[in-house]
């Protein structure tokens, strides 16, 4: 037993000679300045940009490895002067058990905190397009070997690690930069004869979004370029808040918050990535600050958790179905966002069941014509997101109630209808009949049907229903200008009223019908009194 230990003693020993033998003549083995013109044509040739580096040094402990000080890669001159790549320290790590038997083979190649920068022009082209590019390539030379003589195949390095690298994300193709950073990025390439395979973490900013890519792989060889090239692989996305990320793309208000998980699959090419899954969005809430509201100004809207199915593919996303609710009421929807100049968005098979219009009208949005009970709607309509008010388009059919109104402008306007309508008389005395103004607060239904033509929303069938009173009304608003053109006609139970109001908002002109059976002082009184109120729904 003692001889065996005697032998494991020496064996030992020994290889821990050849290990100190061989971190001692690194230095020697290695030959920087031909392994310094290999790296840099490898990859000059791979890449199709040229690569430089300002030193290349050896490294023994804490492995030996050869390192590259301050390394470049070029942009394409299409996409300005700044690098493509660039980092400050590069270690192209040296095989060890080789080293034993005094040769020099590359392993991993480490890249330092790099920083990427993707780019895409306005005319959708991107910066990576021209990376590895076939022009400078041999007919029948392989991907990725070079011309370095047949010792050259066992230089080339067995993976590219990349550790804490930053990627920043600029896409002009909008006509309005937006930028992202993606940092933290920790990715591993392993070449083999068949697809580049990767995998990896890495963090969207603004947004605090992380990214854990399995099973990733880019298949390069038939393809001209990267961009070209099939890549297929499983992205799970995990995001305590979006609210960042979204104001990113949108603006800072309305301010979308909510905590963000999902998969997705990926697919198309490096260039035209396709993703589809499922995602879903956790305590999502709607901020925003409304100047008409009393205090407090800034009001959040709080949904109940909203799930999307996914689909991807550029320029479009498609959300189908959208499930979300607002209290015990439900929303459903298609979504399909275009995200190119102008952000074109359409909300297709929009059901609202049983939402309580008072969150949304009265708690969210202080409308002063708001009115409280359910809500059902079913519709569909499209728009550019930048030219809202003169590129919507869409249809519905509205039902509410019962319910009350319950909005301060909306409330006076029907106190006046109700004394000019009921209390003709005690109107022009400047008295309210007792018990006028409660009943017209409750309505049994309020129903319409509508289209919505380039911002100009029509209705034909606008229908308030209650107990004191009924409201027709047939016309046009213009979201843009505030133009209204409507006829309006208010029954009571002890006459009718025949009224048409144009111009804007802001400078109504009213016409009284000569149906309506008013003396001419009651016409102006009326006039007056309703001025006075589409001055204030201004």
């Amino acid at each position: 037993m003692k001889r065996v230990w005697t032998w494991i003693a020496v064996a030992v020993a020994a290889i821990l000679v050849l290990v100190l033998v061989a971190l001692v003549v690194v230095p020697f083995l290695v030959d920087t300045p031909r392994i310094q013109a290999l790296i840099a044509n490898t990859a000059s040739q791979a890449l199709g940009r040229p690569v430089k580096f300002a030193a290349v040094s050896v490294s023994v402990l804490p492995r030996p490895a050869v390192i590259l000080k301050d390394l470049e890669v070029a942009e394409d001159p299409a996409f300005g002067k700044t690098p493509f790549l660039k980092l400050e320290r590069a270690e192209v790590r040296l095989r060890f058990w080789p080293l034993l038997l005094l040769r020099v083979e590359l392993g991993d190649f480490v890249l330092k905190e790099p920083v990427i920068s993707l780019v895409q022009a306005p005319d959708g082209r991107w910066n990576v397009a021209t990376l590895g590019a076939a022009g400078d390539r041999q007919p029948g030379r392989p991907r990725g070997t070079s011309g370095g003589g047949a010792g050259a195949a066992g230089m080339i390095a067995s993976r590219v690690k990349i550790e804490d690298g930053v990627i920043a994300y600029e896409s002009r193709a909008s006509g309005q930069a937006q930028r992202y950073r993606v940092e933290d990025v920790d990715l591993t390439l392993t070449p083999s004869p068949g697809p580049l395979a990767f995998h990896g973490n890495a963090r969207i900013k603004p947004g605090d979004l992380v990214l854990k890519i399995t099973e990733g792989s880019v298949g390069l060889d038939g393809a001209r370029t990267l961009t070209d090239a099939p890549v297929r692989g499983t992205v799970v996305l995990d995001g305590k808040d979006i609210r960042e990320l979204v104001a990113a793309a949108l603006g800072p208000e309305p301010a979308i918050s909510g905590g963000l998980t999902g998969t997705l699959t990926l697919g198309g090419t490096v260039g035209k990535p396709r993703a589809l899954g499922d995602v879903g969005l956790s305590n999502p809430t709607v901020t925003q600050t409304n100047p008409q509201c009393p205090e407090p100004k800034k009001r959040t809207l709080a949904l109940g958790p909203l799930k999307l199915s996914l689909t991807y593919e550029e320029p479009r996303l498609a959300a189908r179905p959208v499930v979300t609710s607002i209290a015990k009421g439900t929303i459903t929807t298609n979504l399909m966002i275009t995200l190119d100049q102008g952000m074109g968005v359409e909300v297709g098979d929009l059901t609202i069941k049983a939402v309580p219009a008072e969150k949304v009208l009265v708690d969210f949005l202080c409308q002063g014509y708001a009115v409280s009970g359910p809500l059902d709607h079913t519709g569909s309509a499209t728009a550019r997101l930048g030219e809202l008010p003169t590129t919507l388009n869409g249809k519905g059919q509205v039902r509410m109630g019962p319910g009350k109104v319950v909005g301060s402008q909306a409330l006076a306007l029907l106190n006046n209808v109700v004394r000019l309508g009921g209390a003709l008389e005690s109107v022009l005395s400047g008295e309210v009949p007792a018990g006028a103004l409660a009943s017209a607060l409750d309505y049994d239904s309020i129903t319409a049907t509508y289209t919505i033509t380039n911002g100009v929303v029509s209705t034909r069938d606008l229908t308030l229903s209650g107990r004191a009173l009924k409201a027709a009304a047939a016309g046009t608003y213009a979201l843009a200008s505030g133009g209204v053109n409507i006829d309006l006609t208010v029954t009571t139970s002890r006459r009718e009223l025949r009224a048409r109001v144009t111009g804007t908002a802001a400078s109504p002109k009213i016409a009284i019908a000569a149906g309506s059976l008013l003396r001419e002082g009651e016409k102006r009184r009326l006039e007056e009194g309703l001025k006075d109120i589409l001055r204030k729904l201004r």
